[in-house]
């Protein structure tokens, strides 16, 4: 076969063309650490390799989630660590409030720093978020979480009851926010009896043992909407100076004895103040948030005019309402702990995950850097080899063979 110069120019040179293309695809692989640059390089490879790039991305999001996440449990945390700490300095307050040592002066001060309490109180409950929202209020979060009403003389809870979400993983979702009704507003203020419902100029009727009330409130007081509007109304008939009957609702109750002008009937302290009869209602169970408390507190230890009984009175219903609201704080708190375990148990599986995913696509698409560079040396030599057999091939001549 007679082989023309044409086609042998044209052989070497698309030979050497091909080691070029070698040797530069070798060379961006190389450059670029990637085994497939191209989707045609390997397409299903590519395509596996796409995936595992949308989880990784998905999981970064669920990095940048978790920070926050993180970032804004903490700042609750810190809040209500802080708020708790007020209030038991305001609970000790309370105990030095009722040593009968006191005097005027002493009441004064006293109330001034039940003052300070209340004010650092209320600004940690309006705590807001690194981007402004009120942390407290709810889904409200852009409204002040409480606010004094000068009307009604009270503090009021302004938000609502939601809960601020953030997706974590994949079907997980985990609660950023705890709203004040829960942790503020539903506070168990002490049981007490409705004073308001016996009569003027009769007998007095105080709450001392607040243990014993409390057993007897829970056991009598009837809360259905459908019962009598006397359900609840309780009677003491002084039967005679040493003795009395008990009726509620009309329906006698107990009878007992009393000496010394007091009868003490399951916690309470009842005089006759030469009554026959008292007449009072349960009170309702009420909640009451901890800045209504302290303002109830304040203002009565800057009344003189109270008597000795209405004044101690105040100062029960402020040691209970202290305490609830700090085990109701306490328990918001251990809520939250668990929720940050949680995060931070996302945060190690999603970390895991992220180092699978990335070795996995590492796997399909990266590049074997000792492979690419005995394949980069392979094709160089190739070429070499191709550009010195064109030379020589390009060289040859019939004369030199007729010499």
């Amino acid at each position: 076969m007679r082989l023309s110069n044409n086609l042998m120019h044209k052989t070497n040179l698309n030979s050497i063309l091909s080691n070029q293309q070698e040797v530069n695809k070798a060379q961006q692989q190389v450059n670029t650490q990637k085994r497939v640059l191209t989707a045609s390089d390997d397409p299903s490879a590519t395509a596996r390799a796409l995936l595992y790039t949308d989880r990784i991305q998905t999981n970064e999001q669920y990095t940048k989630s978790l920070t926050m996440l993180n970032s804004r449990l903490k700042t609750q945390e810190s809040v209500l660590d802080n708020i708790k700490e007020s209030v038991t300095r305001a609970h000790v307050l309370t105990i030095q409030a009722g040593s009968g040592a006191l005097s005027s002066e002493d009441r004064a001060g006293i109330s001034e720093e039940i003052s300070s309490i209340k004010e650092t109180v209320l600004d940690l409950m309006n705590a807001k978020t690194e981007d402004g929202r009120y942390i407290f209020s709810g889904y409200q979060d852009n409204t002040q979480t409480y606010s004094f009403n000068s009307t009604t003389s009270q503090y009021e809870y302004n938000g609502d009851q939601g809960q601020h979400k953030i997706k974590v993983a994949e079907g997980v979702e985990i609660k950023s926010s705890d709203n004040g009704f829960d942790t503020f507003e539903n506070v168990p203020k002490r049981l007490d009896i409705d004073r308001t419902t016996i009569a003027p100029g009769t007998a007095s009727v105080y709450v001392k043992e607040q243990g014993q009330f409390d057993s007897f409130h829970k056991a009598q007081y009837n809360a259905s909407p459908t019962a009598p509007a006397n359900a609840n109304t309780i009677t003491v008939n002084f039967t005679s100076p040493t003795t009395y009957d008990v009726l509620q609702g009309g329906v006698a109750l107990k009878s007992g004895t009393y000496a010394d002008g007091t009868a003490n009937i399951d916690g309470m302290e009842v005089k006759p103040n030469g009554a026959a009869s008292v007449t009072f209602n349960l009170e309702q169970p009420k909640k009451e948030n901890v800045l209504n408390t302290l303002n109830k507190l304040e203002a009565a230890l800057n009344d003189s005019s109270l008597s000795q009984n209405d004044y101690e009175q105040v100062l029960a219903d402020s040691l209970v309402g202290l305490t609830n609201a700090k085990n109701l704080v306490s328990q918001t708190q251990s809520g939250l702990g668990g929720r940050l375990n949680t995060a931070q148990r996302i945060v190690d599986a999603n970390a895991d995950l992220d180092i699978n995913n990335k070795a996995a696509k590492a796997t399909l698409v990266e590049l074997d850097m000792a492979e690419a560079i005995t394949e980069l040396t392979k094709h160089e030599t190739a070429l070499q080899a191709a550009q010195a057999t064109f030379g020589r091939l390009t060289n040859l001549s019939l004369l030199e063979y007729i010499r």
